[in-house]
């Protein structure tokens, strides 16, 4: 007997086969029939005139997964952002993306996102419409209610572009003045220097006319100020005629310290007392001028013993001296502070840099942006503890919280919870339930940073201050979810009615400010024309006035004495590029990625010396207790020569409780147990000023790192031998 099937049936019974043959691959139940497995597989019917089904679409916006305000480039395909790559016309990235940037898609397309408002009712969070969330917030805030001035806050991360500017109105519809900015990991300390030592809070550092960089622990190419910037800028310095010399002194080895020729390991809190010891021998012993560098500074530098220097600071005598000789003979160079040190000691770096001439050569004045009222607003911890004591001490009836963290960031012994449960009304604008969500009244929903509008400013100027637009690359993949911009406009709308009352979402708002934009900015251009031409470029250029840096060295005293740790290690807990202060632990592709020294994932981990190791008995994956005054961890121990003896190294990033399946309860977090030490001058935490004992838990367990541990079936697999054996097995 014959059977004949036509193509088309043929077609069809295939099809059917491979539903089936998938379903059977799956881990799907039994009682799973065929006819429930199929799709309905609709074409697209009716797609934008520029669209063509299977070619991506390229659109400008901007990255927001840090302050460095890089623009970026998103492929769209069938109205989904796929990929997403450096914009070529951003002054900051140059066309470059870092690996947090190209996570932002898992950011967008997470499972855990927050889709709809939540309201606290009967102490638990529950869905709510968002006529019951308005009605709760104007309430309390709206233009009838009688709200208290200087009683409100907005607690943000750092903000900038035309959120700022709504954030500071909607805070003068209030009344109040009360906005706490909070970054983990942040520059505030060599902000405040520059702004008191050379007038300007960010200079321009031109690496790629220096000679020599001597950083003290910025890890520019990681996760110091703008990193995909500076790493373009490395590779000038480092092609350039004279080939740079990076120099880096730091208590544990960064990103940057594994590139540097000459990587040098520091024992916490007295960098200052180097850079004193180096500016002696630029002064006295190869006669630099002093550059009118104060009486009481110079008689420090004069007093400094290069022996108790190279004591205290476990930097060999012989390494200090040719430090000072390689900045004096091979200028220009650069010298860094990084966001370990205190005021004082960041000033004496830039007195240091004074003294070299590097100021006006390779510390340039980046002059004020034509749109200054658009700068980033930026913050460190100073803020959290103001926050924290305002809040203890019931001076807050209502605070909005976005782009930060607190209850995750917060040392322990700072009582976050406590100081958070004091506030009445707690509203958090969130794409994620993380620990302060938990805590909110009310939970708000978010766009992603691919579903939005916004302008940004970076905290550094790049080559030139740009204003960076973002603008949707897909329709909202969540009705319920809202826009920033579009929340802080009908906050507004509600306080002054008649003069944000007429736009009708922030899109229309955007489009009247940049209708309003000044003429030399438009270069003749319709209103129209002016906003596509922003929009297909991504970055709006901006005139920049002709600044000078104005030279004023303070009288600060530098610490003479490192920290006693003859029983004790100091804790140093570091931000890397990838889980950065831990806002990026619900991305798996940032997970596995590994760290880029130790190589470990998906993990915490304590990084010793092995000779301190070997003191304390204790071998690799050994789970230690490493514990302060203000609580204690449990971690496993990774052995490694790129840390100071007296150090121990936890890298910032995980120990979540909350915050979606990818971060919650995985690692620690180095945050919870530090002490409450801050700087005197500037206000910010001491992120190495916390001294830990470390004791073996007795269990053990393997480190999970890229690459293993450089063994095979237990044989080494590179055996090294000196110069000398090699001479004599070859008769030499």
């Amino acid at each position: 007997m014959s059977s004949r099937v036509n193509r088309r049936s043929f077609l069809k019974i295939l099809g059917l086969g491979g539903v089936g043959s998938g379903l059977a691959g799956c881990d799907m139940p039994s009682t799973v029939t065929l006819e429930e497995g199929k799709e309905d597989v609709v074409s697209y019917l009716m797609p934008e005139e520029y669209v063509i089904p299977g070619v991506g679409v390229w659109y400008a916006s901007a990255c927001l997964q840090c302050a460095a305000g890089c623009g970026v480039h998103g492929r769209v395909r069938e109205g989904r952002p796929l990929k997403l790559e450096g914009n070529p016309e951003a002054s900051v990235n140059g066309g470059k993306l870092c690996m947090m940037g190209q996570a932002a898609l898992q950011g967008h397309y997470n499972p855990d996102r927050v889709t709809k408002p939540m309201i606290r009712e009967g102490g638990k969070l529950r869905e709510a419409s968002w006529e019951e969330t308005w009605k709760l917030i104007n309430g309390k805030l709206g233009k009838d209610a009688a709200v208290t001035a200087d009683r409100v806050a907005w607690f943000t991360g750092n903000i900038s572009g035309h959120q700022a500017v709504l954030v500071k109105a909607h805070l003068q519809s209030l009344g109040s003045k009360r906005h706490y900015v909070h970054e983990v990991v942040n520059v505030e300390t060599w902000q405040a220097v520059n702004r008191d030592m050379l007038g300007e809070a960010m200079p321009r550092l031109r690496m790629d006319k220096a000679n020599v960089i001597l950083s003290l622990g910025a890890d520019f190419l990681g996760a110091w100020l703008s990193p995909v910037h500076f790493s373009r800028e490395y590779a000038k310095f480092r092609t350039g005629k004279s080939r740079g010399t990076l120099i880096q002194v730091e208590s544990k080895m960064s990103l940057t310290g594994g590139s540097a020729d000459r990587w040098l390991p520091i024992k916490p809190g007295t960098e200052g007392l180097l850079v004193l010891a180096i500016a002696n021998l630029l002064l006295n012993k190869h006669h630099l001028s002093d550059k009118g560098v104060l009486a009481s500074l110079r008689k420090q530098i004069d007093d400094i013993n290069l022996n108790n220097v190279a004591r205290t600071t476990g930097v060999v005598g012989d390494r200090i001296q040719r430090m000072a000789a390689v900045l004096a003979e091979r200028g220009p160079s650069l010298v860094l502070a990084g966001p370990q040190m205190d005021y004082a000691s960041t000033a004496a770096t830039m007195a240091l840099n004074i003294i070299l001439g590097n100021v006006g050569k390779t510390i340039e004045s980046a002059g004020e942006a034509q749109l200054s009222d658009l700068a980033m607003v930026t913050g460190g911890s100073a803020d959290l503890l103001r926050f924290a004591n305002a809040a203890q001490s019931k001076r807050l009836d209502a605070v909005f919280f976005w782009g930060s963290n607190p209850a995750f960031s917060a040392p322990a012994a700072l009582k976050m919870q406590d100081a958070l449960a004091a506030v009445p009304l707690k509203i958090v604008l969130t794409q994620f339930m993380d620990e302060t969500a938990e805590l909110a009244d009310v939970v708000i929903p978010l766009a992603s940073a691919l579903e939005d509008w916004g302008t940004h400013m970076g905290i550094y100027p790049g080559d030139g201050h740009q204003l960076v637009l973002q603008q949707p690359l897909m329709e909202k993949l969540y009705d319920q979810t809202v826009g920033f911009g579009d929340f802080l406009l009908s906050l507004l709308k509600e306080r002054r009615a008649q003069e944000f009352g007429k736009f009708a979402d922030y899109y229309g708002y955007l489009r009247n400010v940049f209708e309003a934009m000044p003429a030399s900015m438009k270069n003749s251009r319709s209103g129209e024309q002016f906003w596509n031409a922003s929009l297909q470029s991504g970055v709006l250029s901006m005139k920049s006035s002709a600044g000078s840096l104005k030279l004023n060295i303070p009288d600060v005293v530098i610490s003479k004495a490192g920290q006693d740790s003859s029983s004790s290690l100091s804790l140093v807990a570091t931000a890397r590029l990838g889980l950065w202060d831990g806002r990026h632990a619900n991305l798996p592709w940032l997970q596995e990625a590994p760290d880029q020294i130790s190589k470990v994932v998906w993990d915490s981990w304590a990084e010793i010396h092995p000779t301190t190791a070997e003191k304390l008995n204790i071998k690799q994956g050994d789970y230690l207790q490493v514990a302060s005054a203000g609580g204690e961890v449990k971690v496993k121990a990774y052995l490694f020569k790129g840390v100071h003896p007296d150090v121990v190294a936890i890298p910032l990033g995980q120990g979540h409780e909350s915050y979606g399946r990818y971060a919650s309860k995985v690692g620690v977090n180095p945050l919870n147990i530090l002490n409450l030490n801050s700087d005197a001058k500037s206000g910010e935490l001491a992120l190495n000023g916390t001294l830990v004992s470390v004791s073996k838990t007795g269990d053990s367990d393997k480190v999970v790192k890229m690459g293993n541990d450089g063994s095979q079936a237990g044989r080494r697999m590179v055996v090294t031998i000196s110069a000398d054996v090699l001479r004599r097995t070859e008769g030499v």
